[in-house]
């Protein structure tokens, strides 16, 4: 067991070998068993006092994660940790794991700097004019704090959809606009009416870790679609239908999570004409799309909800205690939709879509996310010229958001990155979690907003000059 500590670093000592123990049990080496070093050994080789060894075994004991054994020493226990040690993500019993990481992001200490997050700074957010709304809510519409929404959505906010994906060029009707809880429960209710157990579907290699639990938890096989910077390849897409019938491919076209691509439109047209061809539909996921500047065309705009369901949401930008996200299909799905949601949500919350159409109607939205944009395109720029001058790689140049799709040179796993910055009290997911079979591979995620934070600049340049 090799760990690294820094005994000057700002970390006190236990928690450091917590930590890289932990890491450690986490690893194809370990397994229950296992004799650790003594307490002894393990303080003469760091140069360290034994008392933070001893409280360290104390408390890694204590959680379950050592045995300790009289006059013998301390060992491996048997846990869920080092029972899931080195095995993939294709193991449908590590849906677990997923959940836990999700999990593991709202509770990290409140000084850990969240490097790989799917959040917009709060600093970045429109908190006034969302404090304005909420009043002017519960001044006018005290309906709206007491009742139920309808099934369908709050009626204003629908109409305010039905405008915007008009804009996009989606030449939709009201009919077809259903208003959600967060577009994760829309991407909930597809998976739930469209698909049963054993069917298989194809989804984006990297892609979005969440939708991998869902499907799995669903019994559905996953496909994954290597994803280029111009979005899914059309040749692994058409040599993949050779082999395998999905019902649904899953994308996300716009400032992809986790990669930062987009789209291409001739990638668009090849994809769609092997959607007819195969009799397959898409689950176009555009959460992201009030990030990009300048709009491109998205499959639901060139093929007209003919082979492409559209999911959309508010919760990246106006707020994410909100959860307001919507879809727009044909007219028979969205009933259909709506009839799973009856069972199993009733409806929505009628305030935060009351307040979310306040937002859009006063307008207040539009220029939020003017500056929003204009913040983001700036970031990005300094986050990429930031990573190329400490030797790291960049997937693509995103045209907004704040995902960077990275890697340092000379690195295979990037689970190695992220011991490496638990060292800076810094939280990444590792790479393999966005991948459909749990894949090892030396990207990782990173959100451009913390990049110049003076902790991820020591980290980058550490992970940038073991190369």
């Amino acid at each position: 067991m090799k760990l690294s500590l820094d005994p000057a670093g700002g970390v006190p000592l236990t928690e450091q070998i917590i930590l890289a123990v932990k890491n450690w049990l986490g690893s194809h080496d370990a397994r229950p068993g296992t004799r650790l070093p003594s307490i002894r050994q393990m303080a003469s080789e760091h140069g360290i006092s034994r008392f933070p060894v001893i409280e360290a075994y104390d408390r890694l004991v204590s959680q379950g994660l050592l045995d300790s054994r009289q006059g013998s020493g301390f060992f491996v226990a048997d846990s869920p940790l080092t029972r899931r040690a080195g095995r993939g993500w294709s193991d449908p019993s590590l849906a677990e794991d997923l959940s836990d990481h999700i999990i593991e992001q709202f509770h990290h200490p409140s000084g850990t700097l969240k490097l790989a997050g799917g959040f917009v700074p709060e600093s970045w957010r429109d908190v006034e004019g969302l404090t304005q709304a909420i009043r002017q809510v519960s001044r006018t519409d005290i309906d709206s704090v007491i009742h139920y929404a309808t099934p369908l959505g709050h009626a204003e906010l629908r109409q305010q959809v039905l405008t915007r994906v008009r804009q996009l060029g989606i030449g939709a009707e009201l009919p077809q606009v259903l208003i959600t809880t967060g577009a994760s429960q829309a991407l909930d209710l597809i998976v739930r009416h469209l698909l049963k157990p054993g069917d298989t579907v194809f989804v984006e290699d990297p892609g979005y870790y969440n939708l991998f639990g869902l499907l799995r938890l669903h019994g559905v096989r996953l496909v994954g679609v290597p994803q280029t910077p111009d979005g899914p390849d059309p040749d692994a897409a058409e040599a993949l239908l050779r082999e395998h019938r999905p019902k649904l491919f899953f994308t996300n076209s716009v400032l992809q999570n986790p990669t930062g691509s987009t789209l291409a439109p001739p990638v668009a047209f090849r994809l769609l004409e092997l959607a007819r061809r195969h009799g397959f539909r898409f689950v176009e996921d555009d959460i992201f799309s009030d990030f990009q500047t300048h709009f491109t065309d998205r499959l639901a705009t060139l093929d007209q909800l003919e082979h492409v369901i559209y999911v959309g949401g508010f919760s990246k930008t106006v707020s994410a205690s909100l959860r307001v996200g919507y879809v727009v299909a044909d007219k028979r799905l969205v009933k259909d939709l709506v009839d799973v949601k009856v069972l199993t949500s009733v409806a929505g919350s009628q305030f935060a879509e009351a307040v979310t159409a306040a937002l859009l109607e006063r307008g207040a939205y539009r220029k939020y996310v003017e500056r929003l944009r204009l913040r983001v395109r700036q970031t990005l720029a300094g986050a990429v010229q930031r990573l190329h001058g400490c030797g790291w790689e960049v997937f693509c140049e995103p045209a907004g958001g704040n995902f960077l799709w990275a890697r340092p040179p000379g690195m295979a796993d990037s689970r190695e990155l992220t011991r490496l910055g638990e060292r800076y009290d810094i939280a990444l997911a590792p790479g393999n979690f966005f991948r459909p079979g749990g894949e090892t591979t030396p990207w990782v995620r990173i959100n451009a907003a913390y990049v110049e934070e003076p902790r991820a600049q020591a980290f980058l340049r550490e992970a940038g000059s073991r190369g």
